[in-house]
């Protein structure tokens, strides 16, 4: 291959954002590229680019030819062919035209390139579980020893919140770092100040501590505090395995009783620490958007998310013909690469439509009523529709992504395997998981239902899977079993 066919793939396999970090490279490299800022007038940047074709075709007619080649890559099944050979009869409609001369599509939702910054992206250095105990630490009477002590502590704290060391290791810390050598009940009496430090519950030792440091500073006037506070010191473990019968014989309670005492454990938080570890949210920019428009599906480019760049006339205009100088090839050097990168990026805006179109065919059902509704889809299925390679089907549905009014998925979710039915047919594993969520969500849940029991559910709805594929499904959607589902009502 090609070092430009190489470009064409490795960028076909690009995400929108390593997409616009590849652009910058590109424009900060070569001089022959500048960002399109007015494409109202694409058209006659179009006439442009065509005078720029007679600038280089003298001395380089080997690499038209080449730049004219990748017109045909589907040939060799990576990009694929052109939208041309999309039949005009097919039940979903794509607007090609407005994808680089035209405004945005008209249900897309701009993402403003320039303006004033939103108030959420304006965001503070995030403060982190230590600085923010630290900040309260400096604020407390202490002495130089109680000092360090503490800083021992917090020090050993892991990201929820637990100190995981015992205090014999926050002793030997201490003693070795100063002359002064402490004892353990002077550890133990320092660990007890920073547990009432916030977040509440922050350097206990195990969960059974975590929850009576919380219930302790609550007030005492709480209902049902004393209960709670039984519950959590011994009973802890029966209460885990969600034998709510035994812990009601255990506390002498009834239902509701133990009903209003496990709601006030349940508002206590079991990882104090978490709070502070949470991750940014990352927001997706769709690389496709699917209306529909008079009972038809419309596939439409994120013309928002698509890069305009163009030839520099002014640079492209300094080439002269016949001109063999080092200075002159070099900006027919630059001008080439600049062809190329524009045409590669083109060819992989022009195969994700291809690829998307293709799916929305497949997949109306799904966007008609949800998932239970979708259908069994592999890569081989769109690569033999579009006569494309399935590699290059892999490559333009990874972390790309389509805007529904069904939510924002990856291409990727529309693929699934599939499992045959007694009625004859076939049933995706998109769809198994759907009817799995909603027949668990409508269990008893004094009774879950078990994995058993739910295959034999779908059994009788003509989809024949084996218990441990039910499970399987079970843990990929992140559904405990049947006896932690369990509750009290």
């Amino acid at each position: 291959m090609t070092p430009q066919l190489q470009q064409a793939i490795r960028l076909l396999q690009l995400s929108s954002l390593e997409l616009s970090v590849e652009v910058q490279d590109a424009l900060d490299s070569n001089m022959m590229l500048e960002l399109d800022e007015d494409t109202g007038t694409s058209d006659d940047g179009a006439a442009d680019d065509n005078n720029l074709d007679d600038v280089a075709t003298d001395d380089s007619p080997s690499e038209l030819n080449e730049v004219d080649a990748l017109d045909d890559i589907a040939e060799i099944d990576v990009v694929g062919s052109t939208t041309e050979d999309i039949p005009e009869d097919l039940p979903v409609d794509s607007e090609w035209e407005d994808i680089y001369d035209g405004p945005g599509p008209a249900g897309a939702v701009a993402t403003p390139s320039s303006g004033p910054a939103e108030f959420e992206s304006v965001r503070s250095a995030d403060e982190t579980l230590r600085e923010h105990l630290l900040w309260q630490l400096n604020l407390l009477p202490m002495t130089d020893v109680d000092r360090a002590i503490a800083f021992a502590i917090i020090d050993m704290l892991n990201h929820d919140g637990y100190l995981e060391s015992d205090l014999q290791s926050v002793c030997d810390t201490v003693n070795g770092s100063d002359e002064v050598q402490i004892e353990m009940d002077e550890v133990a009496a320092v660990l007890k100040q920073v547990q009432g430090l916030d977040p509440a519950g922050v350097a206990a030792r195990d969960l059974r501590e975590c929850l009576l440091v919380q219930l302790g500073q609550l007030d005492q006037t709480t209902p049902w505090l004393t209960e709670a506070k039984q519950l959590c010191t011994q009973h802890l473990d029966v209460l885990g395995s969600r034998d709510y019968g035994l812990v009601m014989r255990r506390l002498k309670l009834s239902q509701d009783e133990l009903r209003l005492v496990l709601d006030l454990v349940q508002s206590l938080n079991p990882r104090p620490g978490a709070v502070f570890n949470e991750e940014p949210p990352e927001y997706i920019i769709p690389d496709v958007y699917v209306r529909k428009d008079k009972d038809r599906w419309k596939v439409e480019l994120n013309s928002e998310s698509l890069p305009q760049i163009r030839v520099n006339p002014y640079y492209a205009s300094m080439i002269k013909r016949a001109d063999n100088s080092p200075d002159n090839n070099a900006l027919k050097s630059h001008l080439q690469e600049a062809k190329w990168f524009i045409k590669s990026i083109q060819s992989r805006s022009e195969t994700l439509l291809r690829v998307a179109t293709a799916i929305v065919e497949r997949q109306q059902a799904f966007l008609e009523h949800g998932e239970e509704a979708m259908k069994p889809l592999v890569l081989h299925d769109i690569s033999e529709a579009l006569g494309m390679h399935e590699s290059t089907i892999s490559r333009v549905t990874t972390r790309k992504y389509m805007h529904t009014a069904r939510g924002i998925y990856e291409l990727k979710y529309f693929f699934s395997s599939h499992v045959a039915t007694t009625f004859g047919g076939e049933a995706s594993s998109t769809a198994i998981r759907a009817v799995m969520k909603k027949l668990i969500s409508a269990e008893n849940s004094q009774k879950p239902l078990s994995d058993s029991k739910i295959a034999t559910l779908l059994s009788d709805q003509g989809v024949t899977v084996a218990r441990r594929t039910v499970a399987k499904y079970r843990e990929a959607m992140q559904i405990p079993p049947s006896n932690e589902r369990k509750q009290l009502r």
